[in-house]
C-alpha cells in the first residue's frame, strides 16, 4: 500500500482540487492500493484562526465565516451542517466569554481537516470510487498537550490496523490529517504541518510501501525557490538530511515526519500536484552522495543573550537555562556560547522571547545581585540559515562571500556531526544572505550585479561588450553578469533582472532622475548581491560617492582618473574606507588603457622590488598625435583632427594637450609606489598657447590652425632622424616620501624603441634595482573606447573571480 498525502494548496478549489482527484483516480484505475491523508482545503486553518481571534476580540466575523462556508462546500451535494453548527456555536460562545482555551482552539481548527476529508470523499464517490471518510480522531490517540499533541503509539497503531481491517472492501480511505483525540475523546492537534506527521504515522502502522507527499512544488530544493530564484530541485535525500532540513525550518516537512518512516525504512517521495509527470524528491535511508544538500530557514525567531563575566568556570549554567525553557514549554533551536562562558545565546520562537527573558531573569535573580550576570536581552527580527551538509573545512567559502557582501552573522554554530552549520542573521538581510550563500556553494552561476555610471564612448562600448559576452562568460566561468543600472549625469534606468540591448532607447525615453543613495536603496530593496559600481565618467563630483558606495557593499571599477589624483588626503581616506569595508577598487585603465601597467608596478612594489624610474608615452591620444605629425608632412592641426575623428582625444582635446591627463597618470603611478606627491607638484609642459587656453570648446576647435606655426618650428628644430614624443617621467629617490614628476615634449632618435612607436600605442619603461639599466618594457594600444572598455571589463572579471 502507498499513502498519499495532499497539502492545502493541492486542495484549493479549481485547478488544485481537480488535479488531486485526477491523481487519486489514476491510482485507482491502475489498481494501486492506496490510502489518502488530507490537510484542510486551501488556507482554511488560517481563516479559522483569524475568525477565532475576531470572536475573542468581539469584532465582526460573520461575513468572513459565511464566505468560509461557501468556499469550503463548493458545489458538492454534501451535508456539513454538523461542522458548521459546531463552529458557529463555538464562535458565539467565545464572543460572549471573551476568551478561549487551547482545547477549544484545537476543536475549531480540526474542522478544517474534517470538512476537507468529507469533501474529497464525496468528490471521489461522485466519480464512482468506493471512498470512505476516516476521522483520525478515532484512530490517532494522543496525550492532552493541546496544540502540539504527542501520539500514543501502541493504541494508535492498534486503532489504525483495526480500522483498515474493518474497511477492507473500501477502495480509498480518506483520512483527516493534523488531528487526533485524547483518552477523553477530546479533539487534539499535532501542531502546524501536522498532516505530514499523520501520514507518516499511518504509513508506519500499515507498513506502507511508500509515502507520497503531494504539494505545490516539484520537490525539495537547494533553497526556498520563493527566496532564491536559482534554487535547484534535489532528486535524492537521505532521512538524516531530510530530518536536518525539517528541524531547521524546511516547511515542506514536519520536524517529526521522518522518524516513523525511518523506523520502518519507508521511502518518502515529495511530489507536485500540479506537475504530475515530475518524479519529485525521493527520501530514503541511502545517502546519495556527500556534500551540501540544501539551505533551510527558520523565520520568526529571536536571539536571547545571557551575558556575565561571573559565568566563567561556573558549572550548571546551561542546565539552569534549559530547565527554565523546558518548564515554560519554550523550544530552543540553537544554543551558542564562547569558550569563556561569558556569553550564552539561544534561539527561540519570536513570540516566546519576552517570556524567556522574564523567566530567565527570575532564575538568575541572585546572579544579578552578585554581578555574575550582567544582562539578559533579546535581538528580535533575526532569521536562522542552516547549510545542510556543510563541512567546517569548506565553511570559509560561504562565510567569506557573506562578509564580502557586508553580511556579518550574529552567531553561528555547527552540529555534533560537523556536517551542518547554522547562521543567525538580521532578518532584513535574509534574502540577500541566502542568495549569496547559494550562489557560492551550489552549481549555479555566481551572480554579479553591476551599476554603470557614464555611457559615453567607453561606457557605451563596455555595456555592449558585457551584454554580448554575458552568455559565453556564464557558460565558461559560471559567472552571471547582470547590469541592473545604467546612468548618465541626469537619468538612470533600473532593472533588477538586467538591462536589455535596447538600453539606449530605455534611458532616453524612460530614464528617471536619481541619487547614489537611491541606487543603494534599490540594491538593498531587491537583495542584490556581489555589487560592482563602474565609474566611466570623467567627473570630479562623482568620485565623492566612492566612499558611500564602498560602505554599502559595492566594489569599485573606474576608468575615471580623478579619484586617484585628488589630494593625497582624499586618496588615503578612500583607501581606508575600502579597507574598513573590505571592498576592492580596480582602475587598470587609468594608465595605459588595457595594458597591465598598474598591475605590474603593484606586483614589483609589493614584492619588495625597488623601482627607480618610470618613463614613457603614457597617453595613447598624444602618442597617435605626435606619431602622425612626426611621420607625415602635414600641419599639426590636421594630425589633431585625425586624433579627434578617431575618438582618441577627450571631447575637449585641450584636456590632452594641456598635459594634465599625462600628469594624472604619472601621479597615479607615483602613488602606487606609496609616494605622497600632489598634482600641483608636477612639472607640466602645456602644449596649448596661452591665447587658446580659455573660451569654450567650439571656439577652440574653430582655431586649430593657430597651433600650426609653433609646432612646425618645434618639428623643424629637431636633429636629423629625430621624432617628437610627449612623455611622462617619474624619477628621483623613490624610497623617500616624494619623487620628481615631469611631463614634457621631447625629441628622440628615430631608431630607439621610443622613436619606433606607431599609431596610438602607449610605451612604458620601468627601471628597477634588480633589472639595472635594462628596463621592463610594456607597449601596446593605449587609446580607443574599445580598448579602454575591454580593460574595464577585465577589472570586472577580476573582481568576479575573487572569493
Amino acid at each position: 500500500m502507498k499513502i498519499l498525502k495532499f497539502g492545502g494548496k493541492s486542495l484549493t478549489h479549481g485547478n488544485g482540487f481537480e488535479k488531486t482527484i485526477e491523481i487519486i483516480l489514476d491510482k485507482v484505475n491502475n489498481n494501486k492500493k492506496i490510502a489518502v491523508v488530507v490537510s484542510a482545503i486551501a488556507n482554511a486553518t488560517d481563516v479559522l484562526e483569524e475568525i477565532l481571534e475576531k470572536a475573542v476580540k468581539k469584532e465582526a466575523y460573520l461575513e468572513q465565516f459565511l464566505a468560509f462556508k461557501k468556499y469550503q462546500q463548493a458545489n458538492f451535494k454534501l451535508d456539513l451542517t454538523e461542522e458548521f453548527q459546531l463552529l458557529e456555536k463555538t464562535f458565539e460562545g467565545v464572543t460572549l466569554l471573551g476568551d478561549y482555551s487551547k482545547k477549544i482552539k484545537d476543536n475549531v481548527l480540526a474542522q478544517g481537516e474534517v470538512i476537507s476529508a468529507k469533501v474529497v470523499t464525496q468528490a471521489l464517490k461522485e466519480k464512482g470510487v468506493n471512498a470512505h471518510f476516516s476521522d483520525a480522531r478515532l484512530l490517532i490517540k494522543t496525550d492532552e498537550n493541546y496544540g502540539n499533541a504527542q501520539p500514543l503509539d501502541s493504541l494508535s497503531k492498534k486503532n489504525v490496523i483495526n480500522h483498515f481491517k474493518q474497511n477492507n472492501g473500501t477502495t480509498v480511505n480518506v483520512i483527516t490529517g493534523f488531528i487526533g483525540s485524547n483518552n477523553n475523546n477530546d479533539t487534539t492537534t499535532l501542531g502546524r504541518n501536522g498532516s505530514n506527521y499523520t501520514a507518516s504515522l499511518i504509513a508506519n502502522y500499515l507498513d506502507a510501501e511508500e509515502l507520497q507527499n503531494y504539494t505545490h512544488v516539484d520537490g525539495i530544493y537547494t533553497a526556498n525557490p520563493d527566496l532564491v530564484s536559482d534554487a535547484k530541485k534535489i532528486d535524492f535525500l537521505s532521512f538524516n538530511e531530510a530530518n536536518e532540513l525539517a528541524n531547521f525550518g524546511a516547511t515542506i516537512l514536519h520536524a517529526k515526519t521522518i522518524d516513523p518512516l525511518l523506523e520502518k525504512n519507508i521511502p518518502l517521495r515529495v511530489l507536485n500536484t500540479f506537475n504530475h509527470e515530475n518524479k519529485g524528491t525521493l527520501i530514503t535511508s541511502t545517502v546519495d552522495k556527500e556534500g551540501i544538500k540544501s539551505l533551510s530557514v527558520l523565520e520568526n525567531v529571536a536571539l536571547v543573550n545571557l551575558e556575565g563575566r561571573g559565568l566563567l568556570g561556573k558549572t550548571g549554567v546551561d542546565a539552569r537555562i534549559f530547565k527554565v525553557m523546558g518548564d515554560h514549554n519554550i523550544s530552543v533551536s540553537i544554543i551558542s556560547q564562547g569558550s569563556s562562558e561569558r556569553g550564552i545565546g539561544i534561539v527561540v520562537a519570536a513570540d516566546k522571547a519576552s517570556k524567556a527573558i522574564i523567566e530567565l531573569e527570575k532564575e538568575f535573580e541572585n546572579d544579578f545581585y552578585s554581578k555574575d550576570v550582567n544582562k539578559i536581552s533579546a535581538i528580535d527580527d533575526v532569521s536562522v540559515i542552516s547549510i545542510i551538509g556543510q563541512d567546517l573545512s569548506t565553511f570559509h567559502k560561504p562565510y567569506s562571500a557573506l562578509i564580502k557582501n557586508k553580511i556579518v552573522p550574529i552567531l553561528f554554530n555547527n552540529t555534533v556531526t560537523g556536517k551542518n552549520v547554522s547562521l543567525v542573521v538580521n532578518k532584513s538581510q535574509l534574502n540577500k544572505a541566502l542568495n549569496v550563500i547559494h550562489g557560492e556553494i551550489f552549481g549555479v552561476s555566481k551572480k554579479i550585479n553591476i551599476a554603470i555610471f557614464g555611457h559615453g564612448l567607453v561606457g557605451g562600448t563596455l555595456i555592449n561588450q558585457i551584454l554580448n559576452s554575458a552568455s559565453t562568460i556564464e557558460k565558461r566561468k559560471d559567472i552571471k553578469l547582470n547590469i541592473f543600472a545604467i546612468a548618465n549625469s541626469k537619468k538612470i534606468i533600473l532593472n533588477k533582472n538586467g538591462i536589455t540591448q535596447d538600453w539606449k532607447n530605455e534611458i532616453e525615453n524612460n530614464g528617471i532622475p536619481y541619487t547614489i543613495q537611491g541606487v543603494i536603496a534599490y540594491a538593498n530593496e531587491h537583495h542584490l548581491e556581489n555589487l560592482i559600481a563602474i565609474d566611466n565618467t570623467a567627473s570630479s563630483k562623482f568620485v565623492e560617492n566612492y566612499i558611500s558606495l564602498a560602505e554599502h557593499s559595492f566594489d569599485l571599477v573606474s576608468s575615471n582618473k580623478v579619484a586617484n589624483t585628488l589630494s593625497y588626503d582624499f586618496y588615503k581616506k578612500t583607501r581606508k574606507a575600502l579597507a574598513d569595508n573590505q571592498k576592492n577598487y580596480l582602475y587598470e585603465t587609468n594608465v595605459g588603457a588595457g595594458l597591465p601597467v598598474i598591475d605590474t608596478i603593484k606586483l614589483l612594489h609589493h614584492s619588495g622590488e625597488n623601482v627607480t624610474k618610470i618613463k614613457g608615452v603614457l597617453s595613447g591620444s598624444l602618442s597617435f598625435l605626435f606619431n602622425t605629425f612626426s611621420a607625415n608632412d602635414i600641419p599639426f592641426s590636421e594630425a589633431l583632427k585625425q586624433a579627434i575623428d578617431k575618438g582618441y582625444t577627450e571631447p575637449d582635446p585641450r584636456e590632452d594637450l594641456c598635459g594634465n591627463d599625462v600628469a594624472r597618470k604619472v601621479l597615479i603611478l607615483a602613488r602606487e609606489l606609496d609616494l605622497q606627491n600632489e598634482f600641483e607638484e608636477i612639472n607640466i609642459q602645456n602644449l596649448i598657447p596661452e591665447n587658446l587656453r580659455q573660451g569654450d570648446k567650439a571656439n577652440f576647435l574653430s582655431r586649430l590652425t593657430e597651433l600650426d606655426v609653433a609646432f612646425a618650428k618645434i618639428k623643424a628644430d629637431q636633429k636629423p632622424n629625430h621624432v617628437l614624443r610627449y612623455v611622462g617621467e617619474l624619477s628621483g629617490d623613490l624610497q623617500k616620501e616624494k619623487g620628481n614628476l615631469e611631463v614634457k615634449l621631447i625629441s628622440v632618435p628615430l631608431d630607439t624603441a621610443l622613436g619606433q612607436l606607431k599609431g596610438s600605442d602607449s610605451f612604458f619603461e620601468i627601471y628597477t634595482e634588480s633589472y639595472g639599466d635594462r628596463p621592463i618594457v610594456i607597449q601596446g594600444a593605449g587609446a580607443g573606447s574599445a580598448v579602454t572598455a575591454r580593460g574595464v571589463f577585465g577589472d570586472i572579471l577580476r573582481l568576479s573571480d575573487k572569493g
